[in-house]
């Protein structure tokens, strides 16, 4: 009776915890669901347009002509700007370019007599004498008259031929010069070396 009584204690015990023994359930090994990281559209660094439009100037001082201006003319000032409009291909290349200067004298003596005006250069930094490049008052026959001593003159539609001339200016414009010359003074009067903007 006591062995009975033991079989069915353990038939209840099993009917409690589900009957015969199952084996453990298995579950399949978690795979990884892969993860991609959102993908981002390589972007170009954005480069910089070449300018169409570059504008230089020029503080013209008697006393940075090389030699400096010894004579009466010595006393004036003056200022010089010069606006190049650019044409340029695909690659930035300048193909083609037009100028645009002006320049102000004041303080000179009322006898002073403008013939020239030009862009020296290149390898001219200050102190170094150089051939005119570009051309602006070209006409010496026909002389500025500073009777006031001073005058404001301005030039349009300069057309540059040398384009890779001026693109040595645009990378370097120091090594180049405004000056202006006089009948007293024709190596040049006033003199200023070129600076962007």
């Amino acid at each position: 009776m006591r062995v009975s009584s033991l079989a069915f204690a353990a038939a209840i015990v099993l009917a409690a915890c589900g009957g015969a023994a199952q084996p453990a359930a298995t579950s399949a090994p978690a795979t990884a669901t892969p993860t991609t990281a959102p993908t981002v559209a390589a972007t170009a660094a954005p480069t910089a347009t070449p300018a169409t439009k570059l504008t230089f100037t020029a503080d013209l001082k008697p006393e940075s002509e090389v030699p400096p201006v010894p004579n009466d003319e010595k006393v004036g000032t003056g200022k010089a700007t010069v606006t190049f409009d650019l044409t340029r291909d695909a690659t930035g290349k300048i193909t083609a370019a037009k100028a645009s200067a002006n320049f102000t004298l004041t303080a000179f003596p009322v006898t002073t007599a403008i013939l020239l005006a030009h862009i020296h250069g290149p390898d001219a930094p200050a102190g170094v004498v150089a051939s005119p490049k570009f051309g602006f008052k070209t006409d010496s026959d026909n002389p500025i008259l500073l009777t006031t001593g001073g005058t404001t003159y301005s030039k349009a539609d300069v057309t540059i031929t040398d384009v890779e001339l001026l693109q040595k200016m645009i990378d370097d414009p120091s090594k180049f010069y405004f000056n202006v010359h006089s009948k007293l003074n024709p190596g040049g009067v006033a003199r200023g070396q070129m600076t962007k903007g």
